[in-house]
């Protein structure tokens, strides 16, 4: 019980560096030097305490085989202990760490430096006290409240229309988000008599058969309310243009805000889950937005752009994924994505240096039989052979397969990219091939393992139910959007060539569908985007009337 009430206590601690230097900053706008020292150090004791509640936390889980959780008071009472909030906790306090360094010297002599930091310090705070929320509506103030604050970071430049612009139509999306989330937050507090998540789920068991329709309309609620965080076609527009930005914004916004959708659903597993629509649904949505993503990134003609475009493909497989049921997955793949998407937009300025030097000549697009056969044989070859070694079902659970494939296709493009580049010369390459492919899956399918078995107390294993024939569609639907994804990245140049491939392009590179959203969002504000060009720069704060 102490060492829970330790945890408890750091974890709602947390927020509090970011948020106290925030709020020293409001007075202090004059001395930049002063504010981003104190948000730097901020982050730093953040990381420090998170790290340390990770470490108790896992001690406590290891002696005592389940999470410790204990009733705590006073900081501790309006935090969730749990293995989702300690490692979102650590995700977020070490990209606040690796942004608020790089903003340290980034930021170096802007006229409104420590404003930036003022507002990047409260951003984080927020989204963190979110994180570790106990009960519905402290996560629905700080929903609201990272909202607000990363609002003058996008809009920073106010004398950039297209920044102040872009900055509105996420205004605008979350205002929508908001909306469906505050009713779904009522109809469960009144439908189940509590706001707790902790005891949503075990509410939830008492029903037997279909939910309530108040539930069932939340579900969908909850999950508008997701897709539209998520930056979801046709609502992804903002993310791509979020570029206006500072880099230390857009980095923040892809390795770590991105993810309030998909951590709402996580939060709220028990009732999404409990209707198998609420999983089509989201599948669907995922597939649309993968593909429409996906193929205006290889449209895309700048490298930020492109890594964009990437972050929206990803967040609807992050969807799929929780639309497969595999929420330990998702949790998994959110993490790495972060760490490597921080990474790429902090970064973005020594790859275009790479992309000035001289490109290697692209060798044929179709390989020859034997190797197109040899790619396929070693990646399933890798797949199979650790999966069997590990003791991992093949066929027994249908979504695993499903990931498993997505996994082989993955591994059968990286084999022929190899070869592509290099024609086979004896055993050696042949070694090097099969050690990556065994060494990726070994990855994939290991570190999947280890957090099945960490969140097992959060989201216990169940049997796979069958939902019909719509569910195996969608996930025939899966495989076959991955298997066209490659083909299409393959087959590119050629399909430029036919009028109707150029005609798909363009429209892909236009992005038609945004410019109607764009329209809405001028017509919403009327000719203030235009006068907002001609203003000088403003508080940020001021951005929103």
């Amino acid at each position: 019980m102490e060492l829970s009430k330790v945890i408890s206590d750091i974890l709602g601690i947390l927020p509090w560096p970011f948020v106290f230097a925030g709020l020293i900053a409001m007075g202090a706008y004059r001395n930049p030097g002063v504010i981003k020292k104190m948000v730097l150090g901020a982050s730093v004791i953040t990381l420090l305490l998170a790290g340390l509640d990770a470490v108790l936390y896992f001690v406590g889980w290891s002696t005592a085989h389940h999470a410790p959780l204990g009733s705590s008071r006073g900081l501790g009472a309006w935090v969730d202990v749990n293995v989702l909030t300690i490692l979102m906790s650590l995700l977020v306090s070490f990209v606040g760490l690796v942004v608020t360094r790089y903003a340290y010297t980034y930021m170096r002599g802007d006229v409104h430096e420590g404003r930036f930091h003022q507002w990047l310090s409260l951003t984080l705070g927020s989204f963190l006290w979110m994180i570790a929320a106990s009960n519905l509506w402290t996560f629905f103030i700080f929903w609201i409240a990272a909202s607000l604050s990363l609002h003058p970071l996008l809009a920073f430049y106010r004398g950039r229309p297209a920044a102040v612009l872009t900055a509105r139509k996420k205004y605008f999306v979350d205002r929508l988000a908001d909306g469906s989330l505050l009713v779904a937050f009522i109809l469960i507090a009144r439908t189940l008599h509590t706001a707790r998540f902790a005891v949503i789920g075990s509410t939830l068991m008492n029903f037997s058969g279909p939910l309530p329709f108040a539930l069932q309309l939340a579900g969908g609620l909850l999950i508008v309310s997701a897709v539209l965080k998520s930056a979801q076609f046709p609502f992804h527009g903002w993310l791509i243009q979020v570029m206006e930005a500072p880099t230390p914004v857009s980095a923040v916004l892809h390795a770590g805000i991105i993810y309030t959708g998909v951590l709402l659903l996580l939060r709220l597993e028990p009732l999404v889950a409990q209707e198998t629509w609420t999983g089509d649904v989201l599948i669907g949505i995922g597939l649309l937005s993968m593909i429409s993503g996906s193929l205006m990134m290889m449209a895309a003609s700048n490298i930020k752009a492109s890594l964009a475009y990437s972050t929206h493909a990803q967040m609807s497989f992050v969807l799929i994924e929780c639309g497969l049921g595999l929420y330990s997955l998702a949790l998994l793949h959110i993490m790495s994505h972060a760490v490597y998407k921080a990474h790429a937009f902090l970064s973005s300025g020594s790859v275009v240096e790479q992309f000035r030097a001289p490109k290697l000549q692209r060798g044929p697009v179709f390989l020859p039989a034997s190797r197109m056969l040899m790619s396929v044989g070693v990646a399933l070859g890798s797949v199979v052979g650790v999966s069997v070694v590990m003791g991992l079902p093949l066929f027994a659970h249908v979504p695993l397969l499903v990931m498993e494939t997505i996994l082989l296709i993955a591994l059968i493009q990286m084999v022929m990219l190899a070869l592509t580049e290099k024609a086979v010369e004896g055993i050696q390459f042949v070694g090097l091939i099969l050690g990556l492919n065994v060494g990726v899956s070994l990855a994939f399918l290991g570190l999947g393992s280890v957090f099945n078995g960490f969140l097992a107390t959060l989201w216990p294993p169940v049997a796979h139910a069958n939902g019909g024939v719509l569910q195996y569609v969608l996930w025939g639907l899966i495989i076959v959007s991955f298997v066209g994804l490659l083909f299409v990245q393959y087959n590119l140049p050629r399909i430029r060539r036919h009028p109707w491939g150029l005609a798909i392009y363009l429209h892909l590179y236009t992005d038609y569908v945004d410019l109607i959203v764009t329209r809405w969002v001028r017509q919403l504000w009327g000719c203030k985007i235009v006068q907002a060009s001609v203003l000088p720069a403003a508080h940020p704060s001021e951005v929103l009337s």
